[in-house]
């Protein structure tokens, strides 16, 4: 299979303090949570120069949003609807978006859900064997 020439751009661990879960002891306190993010890009033009490259700060900004705007019961929620947020812009291919809440249990470094979008044209790609 073969797949266009793009690259990636990784923003790891936004740190936030978010309304997320299920259970009343999560409803009733924001608590911490991690955000990571990874898009498939368009490759730029060729020369070292802002004009044609994506713009990342969407990423950070949408994010820190749509976590302070109202509460999530899932991860899986709010993953959806930051890979909306990142497949709107113009020249993103695809994302993978992580979620991470590092206080859910003791002895566990944390819970995750990890969810992938891809365009047409990376239809196919395997998306889990990103670093996230």
């Amino acid at each position: 299979m073969t797949h266009p020439d793009f690259y990636l751009v990784r923003l790891s661990r936004i740190e936030t303090l978010a309304s997320i879960g299920i259970h009343a002891f999560e409803q009733a306190a924001r608590q911490a949570l991690l955000v990571s993010v990874v898009l498939m890009l368009k490759p730029p033009p060729g020369q070292d120069s802002i004009e044609g490259v994506q713009d990342y700060d969407f990423v950070r900004e949408g994010v820190l949003r749509f976590v302070a705007a109202r509460h999530f019961n899932l991860h899986e929620t709010l993953c959806g609807e930051i890979l909306d947020l990142c497949l709107r812009q113009p020249g993103v291919l695809g994302a993978v978006v992580q979620t991470d809440k590092p206080d859910v249990y003791p002895g566990v470094a944390a819970v995750a859900c990890r969810m992938a979008r891809m365009g047409p044209s990376l239809s196919g790609f395997p998306w889990w064997t990103l670093e996230v």
